[in-house]
């Protein structure tokens, strides 16, 4: 006896240790259930001319989703049959908008704000790197001129200067340098004239006058060209379609009286007609339970024989 349940409880192990393996099998054979969708909306009305019974169920997808999904199989409610008529698909376009400012810049060979301004567009069609596109505006606030370089040049200057009454055409009684417009010129070149006069006593004397040149350099920079800045501001506006909506239009016909049977699939035996049936789903792993189960008993069965034959020898 105690041999026979030793072997019924290794047999029950076995079958439970077998239990997810036949699990995993039946999960891997079985199909996968079709994905389904719940109506945001349900609307029942009457269309055409015999004001037919009509349901609608509206769904709202992802870009993404497959619309597959969708339920459309045929349904009872209320003593009708209905079934799909018409779906209809209308994309949720949406606009998407934002600030945006775009700098541009160009060459110019003049800092002359108004020459600048009489280059720059007042206006300018624009389009972002991820697909957004307006009408910008110059900001004439925003509008900058800069020096690309400077060079230096140098030129030449010359001053002269009279210097009458002299005793002697002598340079030496000449300055050597002056200033001139803030600069320092050095003498360069003189020329002498004689003009005959009296002294105090009366007596002939000889005057002279100096025209002394003076020469110098001057210094000055420039630039070599300038660039331009400017803004442009506005909105810039994408288009988006990141939902669909599906509309399942189910037609109906009334049924008649003998075959008016309330079945597990009619929405009518629910609080909601429109919700769709659940799929029933069997789980795989009862049937080696169940077995189990019953190998189980039919030992026990064998075992109770067993002691009470023994007991009557």
């Amino acid at each position: 006896m105690k041999r026979i349940l030793i072997a019924a409880c290794a047999l029950a192990l076995l079958m439970a240790g077998c239990t997810p393996a036949l699990a995993a099998e039946a999960s891997e054979s079985q199909e996968p259930v079709k994905s389904c969708y719940y109506p945001i909306a349900v609307d029942s009305y009457t269309s055409g001319p015999f004001d037919e019974l009509r349901i609608s169920k509206t769904y709202q997808l992802s870009i993404d989703d497959d619309p597959r999904g969708i339920p459309t199989e045929d349904f009872d409610s209320y003593g009708r049959h209905y079934f799909l008529v018409d779906i209809i698909r209308e994309n949720d376009v949406g606009v998407d908008t934002k600030p945006h400012t775009e700098t541009v810049t160009l060459t110019s060979d003049t800092n002359q704000m108004d020459a600048v301004l009489q280059r720059l567009d007042a206006e300018m069609e624009f389009t972002t790197e991820d697909g957004y596109t307006g009408l910008l505006k110059l900001d004439h606030t925003s509008v900058k001129v800069e020096a690309n370089g400077y060079k230096t040049s140098s030129r030449t200057v010359t001053a002269s200067r009279v210097y009458p009454g002299l005793s002697d055409a002598d340079v030496s009684l000449i300055p050597k340098t002056i200033t001139d417009s803030g600069r320092t010129l050095s003498l360069a070149d003189v020329k002498w004239t004689e003009a005959a006069g009296t002294d105090g006593e009366g007596s002939p004397t000889t005057r002279y006058a100096a025209t002394a040149t003076y020469t110098g350099t001057a210094s000055s920079q420039y630039a070599t060209g300038y660039t331009v800045t400017a803004d442009y501001s506005g909105e810039v506006a994408k288009t988006d379609c990141s939902m669909v909506t599906y509309t399942a239009i189910f037609g109906s016909t009334e049924i008649p009286e003998d075959q008016k049977k309330p079945a597990p699939s009619d929405p009518a035996t629910s609080d909601d007609p429109a919700a769709p049936d659940a799929p029933i789903v069997s789980v795989p792993w009862q049937k080696p339970v169940i077995i189990g189960g019953a190998v189980i008993a039919v030992i026990a069965a064998l075992a109770l024989i067993i002691k009470k034959v023994r007991e009557r020898r």
